[in-house]
């Protein structure tokens, strides 16, 4: 874990993680959300992506763990997020999300981020994040 004094501008973390069938179905279940889009693939096959596609709430959960467990690390507590999704995510994709430091407000203990997910080269999710820091 990070004290709030030793985060500076530019400092980065990164999480990977392979999209399984079992993560789609684990995350309908905890979330309620049975879309047709991340569950059948007859559905799927008609829509304008032509397969399945895995519940982007569920590579932005990435970013949670990010912050909890890396960059500041436990104990932080979520603010806000903006969050803009470019492109979809398939089964078996690799999502690799990124967290970067733009912005340290001592007084407020709060840190501002720049928040991303890319397959391969491509970004796929785009936005921001404000996180507390207890004292």
């Amino acid at each position: 874990m990070y004290k709030l004094e030793e985060i500076k501008v530019g400092m980065v973390a990164s999480y990977s993680q392979t999209i399984s069938e079992a993560d789609v179905k684990n995350f309908a279940n905890i979330s309620g959300d049975r879309n047709p889009i991340h569950m059948d693939d007859v559905y799927a096959e008609k829509s304008r992506f032509g397969k399945r596609v895995a519940h982007g709430m569920f590579s932005t959960s990435f970013f949670s763990a990010l912050f909890g467990m890396q960059l500041p690390g436990p104990g932080c507590v979520y603010v806000s997020q903006s969050i803009k999704f470019r492109k979809p995510v398939y089964i078996g994709d690799t999502v690799t999300a990124y967290i970067e430091v733009i912005e340290v407000d001592l007084p407020r203990r709060r840190v501002h981020f720049n928040t991303y997910c890319k397959v391969g080269v491509s970004k796929v999710i785009t936005g921001m994040a404000e996180i507390y820091i207890p004292e």
